[in-house]
């Protein structure tokens, strides 16, 4: 048998197939059979070749749609904001990217996996937590955040926003995750980094009763 030339552009096939039918159908009601069907001669092995289990492929599509449309890379050179607006507008970016909601809250059940929680972490740490120090640094430079605690408040975002807030992980009406943002951004707030204004309060209102009437269904 003749060997793929050119695995890169498999895995993108997998990844666009698997993505349109995650968005279509649902995460739990598309089987890695609906995405081999999907794919026009390529078998079964041929998929899991490229990806072990249906966890990792919906880990890799989460992956690449932050990369196409980083939210951080979006503002991170704008010279008409300071570092507390960038970060505040990466937020709202991120919040109004509605394919990247739609997709988180696919992924929503599957982070009671230990596996797929151990893989968002590092991804958090090796990813975010970069990107939001260095904004944090840049609001120190100049002047719209003062806080003594960059290196940790980097880290503790991502944790708390992926992690903490997630019902699947730590049970929660949408009312509850509401409260839980508002405690997280009032702490921040305390710490020097008022990033939680009444916009993105709102946008996580939203947010948070979409993922409730999702996970009710």
């Amino acid at each position: 048998m003749a060997r793929n030339k050119y695995p890169e552009v498999t895995e993108e096939k997998i990844l666009d197939t698997a993505m349109r039918l995650f968005l279509e159908k649902g995460y739990d009601n598309t089987t890695i059979q609906d995405i081999v069907n999907e794919l026009d001669g390529l078998s079964r092995g041929a998929v899991y070749h490229h990806f072990k289990s249906k966890e990792e492929i919906m880990d890799a599509v989460g992956d690449r749609m932050f990369n196409e449309n980083n939210p951080f890379e979006a503002v991170i050179n704008r010279k008409d904001l300071n570092g507390l607006q960038k970060l505040k507008e990466m937020v709202r970016l991120n919040q109004s990217d509605k394919a990247r909601m739609d997709m988180n809250k696919q992924s929503m059940p599957i982070l009671k996996n230990p596996r797929v929680l151990a893989g968002m972490l590092e991804s958090n740490r090796n990813s975010l937590t970069p990107y939001f120090y260095k904004l944090i640094e840049e609001g120190n430079r100049d002047g719209s955040i003062h806080t003594e605690y960059g290196k940790e408040l980097a880290e503790l975002i991502p944790l708390l926003t992926s992690l903490w807030l997630a019902p699947t992980v730590y049970p929660a009406t949408a009312e509850e995750m509401l409260n839980k943002f508002r405690f997280i951004g009032n702490m921040l707030e305390k710490m020097g980094l008022p990033i939680v204004d009444e916009e993105i309060m709102a946008l996580a209102q939203a947010y948070f009763q979409e993922i409730e009437e999702f996970l009710s269904k």
